[in-house]
């Protein structure tokens, strides 16, 4: 194990190195004048040739790469063109709501999608079956954007239940936090959860008929100790 992980971490440098330059290419053959959009509406010649000369726009393209995956190495990714910030700074600034969201996506997914599995697999061939499957095949076909609107509709404009834009911190609000959140969380971990139940069902299906499932139930254990103790665990 040791001397495998230096190998891949070896591997994955050309793969890297292929990608960032796949990312800078791209860059490049986005139309229109990077120092002219910086610019806005100040069309001087001799701010745009110093808004080049600032961000190394006037250097070959190897230079500019070089200089380019040298910031990024050093976490400098830059600054956004639209507002004039850094990048770093931005994600910084965002990156605790992205990870709320994606925390709260995926309790959703595992809270729904494990039991649903589990008990599709149970009940195999009954109607707890049957609605499982069908939420699953639901999860999978509806795009999220229809469902956000959907969920925006009913419970903002309809109920007004939930606020339909906006964001609190929960160190703010715990309540708000969670009700500005609850929404698109379900909407993202709805697919994730489809996923899970597809996949633990198939897995649970697969564990109750190994023989030490019907070993332990040839020894008389009750049904809720043979799918929680021997089936699910494995």
């Amino acid at each position: 194990m040791l001397s495998f992980l230096p190998r891949r971490l070896l591997q994955l440098i050309p793969t890297l190195f292929l990608v960032s330059v796949l990312i800078f290419g791209l860059q490049q053959l986005l139309p229109g004048d990077p120092a002219l959009v910086m610019a806005g509406e100040e069309k001087d010649p001799e701010v745009i040739e110093q808004i080049r000369k600032q961000y190394r726009l006037d250097q070959p393209l190897p230079m500019q790469y070089v200089y380019w995956i040298g910031g990024v190495l050093q976490g400098d990714l830059g600054e956004s063109m639209r507002i004039r910030q850094p990048v770093s700074q931005l994600i910084a600034e965002k990156l605790p709501v992205t990870l709320q969201l994606a925390t709260m996506a995926m309790t959703f997914a595992l809270l729904i999608g494990i039991p649903a599995g589990v008990l599709s697999a149970v009940k195999k061939g009954t109607a707890w079956d049957v609605g499982a499957n069908v939420f699953a095949l639901w999860g999978l076909s509806t795009p999220n954007f229809w469902l956000g609107i959907m969920m925006i509709f009913l419970f903002s404009v309809q109920l007004g239940w939930l606020p339909a834009s906006g964001y609190v911190s929960p160190f703010e609000d715990l309540g708000q936090s969670l009700a500005a959140t609850v929404m698109p969380a379900f909407v993202l971990g709805n697919a994730i959860a489809a996923v899970l139940m597809r996949h633990m069902r198939s897995a649970m299906l697969q564990a109750m008929s190994a023989d030490y499932v019907r070993t332990a139930r040839a020894k008389g254990l009750h049904e809720r100790v043979v799918v929680l103790r021997h089936a699910l665990r494995n």
